[in-house]
C-alpha cells in the first residue's frame, strides 16, 4: 500500500522539485513511490508548470560510497596483511610465507543464468496497468479536450510518470481523465477546454470503439486503464 504524505511533507516535496531536486531523489527521501510524488506534483502545480519544472530538474547521479575503513592496498598486499598480521614484526616468517603457492588461481566458479529480458517486460507490463472492469470510477469525471477537436489523443510516452515502461507501452494511444476537477483546471491550457463525463459507465460501453480506434489505455491521476 502506497504511503500517505501529510501536508507538511507535500509542501516540502513541492519546494524542493520547483529548486530543481530529482523526482527519483525525492521519493527516496520521503520514503514513497516515484507515482505518489507525480501525483502531488500535478495536482499542486498543474500539468504546465509540472513539466516546465520538470526540464529543469537535476538528473539523478549516483555518488560512490565512502567507506571509512577502505584502502587502496593492493589484493597482495591484503592478503599479507591479513596473512601474517600476527607476525608482523618477524621478517623470517613473512619470507617463509610469501611463495607463489600463496596465489595458486580457483579452479572453481558459479555459473549464474542470464534473465530473460522479454521476461522481464512482460511482468513490468502486468503490473504497470489496471483492467477497465477492475476500476471503481467515481460519480463524475473530467476530461481536457481541444476547442477544435472533440476527442484528443495523446501517445502514452507523452506523459513523463510512465516513461519506464517497454517501447512498446510507451506508443499505445491513450485518453486522459482526471477525477479532480481543480486538477484538471490547472493542466488546461487557453487552447483547451475541461469537459465534464456525467456517467462514467460510456468508457466501458465505449471500449470496443475506442480500441477500434486504435485507443488501449486511459491515463488518470491514480491509474494506467487498460481497455
Amino acid at each position: 500500500m502506497a504511503k500517505r504524505l501529510t501536508e507538511k511533507q507535500k509542501e516540502e516535496i513541492i519546494k524542493c522539485f520547483e529548486e530543481g531536486q530529482n523526482i527519483n531523489l525525492l521519493s527516496q527521501e520521503f520514503d514513497c513511490t516515484r507515482l505518489t510524488v507525480i501525483r502531488n506534483l500535478k495536482k499542486n502545480l498543474g500539468e504546465i508548470k509540472y513539466n516546465e519544472l520538470l526540464k529543469k530538474s537535476k538528473p539523478l547521479k549516483s555518488k560512490p560510497t565512502k567507506n571509512n575503513n577502505q584502502t587502496t592496498d593492493s589484493p597482495e598486499k591484503l592478503f599479507y596483511k591479513k596473512e601474517f598480521k600476527k607476525d608482523f614484526d618477524d621478517s623470517k616468517v613473512l619470507n617463509e610465507n610469501i611463495t607463489s603457492s600463496n596465489f595458486a588461481p580457483i579452479d572453481s566458479f558459479l555459473e549464474i543464468a542470464p534473465i530473460e529480458y522479454e521476461m522481464d517486460n512482460k511482468s513490468r507490463k502486468e503490473l504497470s496497468s489496471v483492467p477497465i472492469s477492475e476500476v471503481n470510477f467515481p460519480k463524475f469525471v473530467y476530461m481536457i479536450v481541444h476547442k477544435k477537436i472533440e476527442l484528443e489523443i495523446k501517445l502514452l510516452k507523452d506523459f513523463p510518470e510512465w516513461d519506464f515502461l517497454p517501447d512498446e507501452d510507451l506508443n499505445r494511444k491513450t485518453i486522459e481523465i482526471f477525477f479532480d476537477l481543480n486538477l484538471a483546471k490547472r493542466s488546461c491550457n487557453k487552447e483547451q477546454k475541461v469537459l465534464k463525463v456525467p456517467n462514467t459507465d460510456v468508457f466501458r460501453i465505449a471500449a470496443p470503439v475506442l480500441i477500434a480506434k486504435g485507443i488501449s489505455r486511459i491515463v488518470c491521476d491514480e491509474n494506467l486503464i487498460a481497455l
